[in-house]
């Protein structure tokens, strides 16, 4: 196994305690492991010429328009800022489920960190939101290094608990930040799907930029279980014990049918989606995002 895959593998980043020092060790080794820093650019948006008056920077001049009019002419901006991002991170009860090294909720919060490590290095405003079926924590979008440790502070719950309603939350999202960015949601999304999509929507309406990264367990979906076995519910008292070898062909058409929804249903929203295992190297999580952020400054 190469080193960067080696030392941002969930096996070897669960040794790490501290989730700031698991986001510097894993963004510091993904990024010397490239040939050269991911360039991520401005936020620029060109919105209009005007008439050159004296003082104006001669940077902004548009010479293809005097060129052909023989005059000169100013390009207008909109704000010149850096990204501004917001992570959605999903507590809630059916995150603390794992047979890897590291539970849902472990994954998704080592992911947020790294996101948020690798952004703020970038000088980039970073915000978060925790929820269960309401907002647990809710952190302002800042710039500075510091500021990284009041992430990890609204990721640092005790113990995952209550369903999620997604709607709601990302409704919140959209009001507590309403200057159009980045939106980050990580979650299992077991949640309802005409909510989540109906909040997905609402959140490019409002001119986001939204990404969704899926985690799931690798049990989740493989379904290797075999011999008797007691399914306990994590956010409903059901219990089921069955032979699951019986279960697995409905069990896996019936998740096929779901991710299928879910993929839908985000393409519709033109929403970027990546279903992400708990087992999967955290550096190929944060390529991906470099692939999306590149992609999306070059349309």
């Amino acid at each position: 196994m190469p080193d960067s895959k080696r030392f941002s593998h969930p096996e070897a980043i669960r040794r790490i305690a501290r989730l700031d020092l698991r986001a510097r060790h894993i963004v510091e080794g993904f990024l010397s492991g490239r040939h050269r820093s991911p360039y991520f650019g401005h936020s620029v948006e060109f919105v209009q010429h005007r008439e050159y008056t004296v003082g104006d920077d001669l940077r902004n001049v548009d010479w293809k328009v005097w060129a052909k009019q023989d005059r000169y002419y100013v390009k207008q901006y909109e704000e010149d800022t850096n990204l501004r991002c917001t992570l959605a991170v999903d507590v809630s009860a059916s995150m603390r489920y794992g047979s890897q090294a590291m539970d849902k909720y472990e994954y998704a919060c080592t992911i947020a960190v790294s996101l948020a490590y690798l952004l703020l290095r970038q000088q980039d405003a970073v915000g978060c939101v925790s929820f269960d079926v309401a907002p647990r924590m809710s952190v302002p979008q800042r710039t500075k290094r510091n500021h990284l440790q009041s992430i990890v502070q609204a990721l640092d719950i005790s113990e995952p608990k209550d369903k999620t309603d997604m709607l709601a939350i990302l409704r919140r999202v959209a009001e507590s930040y309403p200057r159009r960015g980045m939106v980050i949601l990580i979650s299992d999304l077991l949640v309802d799907r005409p909510g989540l999509f109906k909040g997905l929507e609402l959140l490019r309406s409002r001119g986001h930029d939204v990404m969704v990264f899926h985690v799931m367990d690798d049990d989740e979906v493989d379904f290797p279980f075999s011999g008797p076995t007691r399914f306990e519910g994590l956010e409903v008292p059901d219990r089921l014990s069955c032979n699951p070898r019986a279960l697995r062909q409905g069990y896996l058409e019936a998740l096929g049918e779901f991710l299928s929804e879910v993929r839908r249903g985000c393409a519709r929203q033109n929403v970027d989606y990546d279903l992400i295992r708990t087992s999967e190297p955290l550096d190929a999580v944060l390529t991906r995002y470099l692939s999306n952020r590149l992609e999306r400054n070059y349309r």
